[in-house]
């Protein structure tokens, strides 16, 4: 790790964790059964509010970190139909309805925008969209992120408590929102999607996906800064897991798609430091993956929009059109025209691998990038 970026990352206030917010996210990690009660209850408080909503057609981003998946995720929140998790919903996220009505009448609220802990140039406020319906799987699933064990939820999987929890917890954030249509944006949600389709036929997924070189060279400047960030606030890895993002930092663990031996030989390969090739087997084992289960699940591959995030960067006013087309989002030309000229690739860093490492990462990525229309692309 270099000096610079273990700066960078004690410099960046995000990963310093208020008293209030460690003590409230603990007391919310630590006794999930008890916030799914308190969840249920607020559901029959709202009655009233929430009885006419219906839930329809669904959006999800979903794909591998670093993808470009912040990116679309704000542009569908602009939306005038979109309802969205935001930062203020954490730490209570169960229970929306209670707690935004809180937040609305405490005094001193604050909407200052600041970088977000990934230091790429994104500003955040409370009102920002972000990925907190982790904490609801979570409370309902074991396993959902042990490397031992697969963490595939498919089609066949039946979890009724949950089920009917999530659709009251999206209704709900609707109504407080006062949108009409749901959207979520969680990496992790690759290995449910089918399962996500068996509850909401309708559904429409967004799946970002980009050239594994760039991908993997943003994955490991992400992981430093992220380790660097942890190591000088302890509280930082709490939050962490507490929200279920284990995508980077000390507590790094891959996503099992079902190939156990795959997945523990990608843990070894970093945990010896061999971050090129395990980043590298990872990006092709979640992708050979995701390929597969489109050919499979014709369902799905007709529900999902795979958007390039170097397609999007090219020609960003066609790829939006694209987008709000596929999840059937009427009226987005002005939102399209605001957002579109602020996409561009990123200025802030380049792959820094030699010739070795890139033809490295080829060799292992290669038939799962050509499956997503990848060739050779020059750094």
């Amino acid at each position: 790790m270099t000096n610079a970026t273990a700066k960078q990352a004690s410099n960046n206030t995000a990963f310093h964790v208020s008293g209030w917010d460690h003590w409230l996210s603990g007391l919310v990690s630590r006794h999930p059964q008890h916030w799914i009660r308190l969840g249920n209850f607020e559901t029959r408080l709202a009655a009233d509010a929430i009885e006419d909503i219906k839930i329809e057609k669904p959006i999800f981003v979903a794909g591998l970190a670093r993808s470009g998946s912040t990116i679309l995720l704000e542009t569908l929140a602009g939306h005038a139909d979109a309802a969205t998790h935001r930062y203020r919903d954490y730490p209570p996220v169960f229970t929306p309805w209670l707690w935004n009505r809180f937040v609305d009448l405490a005094p001193g609220k604050k909407n200052v925008a600041v970088e977000r802990t990934h230091a790429d140039g994104i500003n955040v406020t409370p009102e920002s969209p972000e990925a907190f319906e982790e904490m609801i799987w979570m409370a309902f699933f074991n396993n959902l992120h042990e490397i031992g064990k697969s963490n595939v939820l498919d089609g066949h999987i039946s979890n009724p408590g949950f089920e009917q929890f999530y659709r009251d917890h999206i209704r709900k954030l609707i109504h407080v929102r006062g949108g009409q249509r749901y959207v979520s944006k969680a990496n992790y949600l690759v290995t449910r999607m089918e399962y996500l389709l068996s509850i909401f036929p309708d559904a429409r997924f967004v799946l970002p996906v980009r050239d594994p070189v760039w991908h993997i060279a943003s994955l490991i400047k992400q992981h430093k800064l992220f380790c660097a960030g942890e190591a000088d606030n302890p509280r930082a890895i709490a939050h962490m897991q507490r929200v279920g993002h284990y995508e980077f930092g000390l507590d790094r663990r891959p996503i099992n798609t079902g190939d156990l031996h795959e997945t523990f030989a990608i843990m070894k390969l970093w945990t010896n430091g061999d971050e090129i090739e395990g980043w590298a087997r990872y990006w092709s084992n979640l992708h050979h993956y995701l390929a597969d289960r489109m050919i499979v699940n014709k369902d799905l591959a007709k529900a999902t929009l795979v958007v390039r995030y170097e397609d999007l960067v090219a020609d960003p006013a066609k790829q939006l059109a694209s987008l709000f087309d596929h999840v059937e989002l009427d009226g987005a030309g002005p939102l399209i025209d605001r957002v579109a000229p602020t996409i561009h690739a990123p200025d802030y860093y380049r792959p820094k691998f030699d010739d070795a490492e890139i033809a490295l990462i080829r060799d292992i990525t290669n038939i799962a990038a050509k499956r997503f229309g990848y060739d050779a692309v020059s750094v």
